[in-house]
């Protein structure tokens, strides 16, 4: 499955042990991980910021990240959602990677349920399906 991760659910992946490292972890193991570069650049400068790592640190997470998606679209048209610019973005990015799931821990994204055939799932939805997918 090709799934693409929000921001948010990359940075809580590195924050803490937690719901969104074991997805980080299954997603990587069994399913290919797509990016945008909008969310690429997020997640260093949200590491920065928010989690206080050095650059040197936040590079070498960005790089492996990046280093271990099959594809990082560069540049997408936004999404027609009604969301804002941002978010349309990056919605626009994963349906550029031709994703099946956009996992966003941002609730308001994850009630719209599908965008240009995309499904937006929070990290529990995701693994709850997941879960429900395993023999």
């Amino acid at each position: 499955m090709r799934v693409f991760l929000d921001t948010n659910v990359l940075v809580s992946a590195f924050a803490a042990r937690g719901l969104c490292a074991d997805l980080l972890e299954l997603v990587l193991l069994e399913h290919e991980l797509v990016l945008g570069g909008k969310v690429v650049r997020e997640l260093d400068k949200a590491l920065r910021a928010k989690l206080k790592l050095p650059a040197a640190r936040s590079a070498e997470i960005v790089g492996y990240v990046s280093g271990e998606a099959v594809q990082i679209v560069p540049d997408a048209a936004p999404s027609d959602a009604a969301v804002d610019p941002d978010d349309a973005l990056v919605l626009g990015e994963a349906a550029a990677a031709r994703a099946e799931v956009f996992v966003t821990g941002d609730a308001a994204l994850a009630k719209l349920g599908v965008v240009e055939n995309v499904r937006v799932v929070t990290p529990r939805q995701f693994w709850e399906m997941l879960q429900s997918a395993r023999p």
